[in-house]
Parts: structure tokens; sequence; C-alpha cells
């Protein structure tokens, strides 16, 4: 196997990614990533001389919108009716970043 990535490599991207990796994950880790590395060297040796890069594999793809059609809307009780909590008129949903008291 070649070392592509060290363990200070796997350090840095996991502080870069915010990732909590414990100290005794970290050579697994470099070992795993190593080999996954590895695994993708058959892709070196493919003759791509006057191939052009695609940017999506399926030529001519666009998204098929709909038009905007006028409808009825919830008013603002309707659409609260069934919320488990509100307050003030609006949602109370769990802060899932922190900060905030409505858990």
């Amino acid at each position: 196997m070649t070392q592509h990535l060290t363990e200070k490599d796997v350090r840095a991207i996991a502080q870069y990614v915010r990732i909590g990796l414990p100290e005794e994950e970290v050579g697994q880790l470099s070992i795993d990533l190593n080999n996954i590395i590895d695994s993708l060297k058959p892709i070196t040796t493919y003759d791509l001389e006057g191939v052009e890069p695609t940017y999506h594999p399926i030529d001519g793809l666009s998204n098929v919108m709909r038009e905007d059609a006028k409808g009825r809307s919830l008013t603002q009780e309707e659409a609260l009716a069934r919320a488990s909590r509100q307050q003030d008129g609006c949602f109370v949903v769990p802060a899932i970043l922190g900060g905030g008291d409505a858990s």
C-alpha cells in the first residue's frame, strides 16, 4: 500500500471538516483512506487522450418546471392548527445549531 495520506493529514482533514476524531481511530482511518485511494489506481490507466471533460453524464438534461398556478393558500390558523408547538403565531421547532431554547 502506498501512503498517500499520513496520520497528520488525516488529523488536519478531520479538523478542517470539524469531525471529532479520537486519537485511537487516526491510524486505522489513515489505512482505510489510503486503501480507498489505492483502489482507484486502475482509473489512471485509461487512455483519455482527446476525451472532452463532461460536467454531467446525461447530455441535454434540463429541469422541467410547471407553470406557476394561483391556488388556495392556507390561512395562518390553518397552517398552525396541527403544530405540536407554536408561539406568537409561529411554529416552534427544536434548535439544532445551539443557542436556542426551543427544546
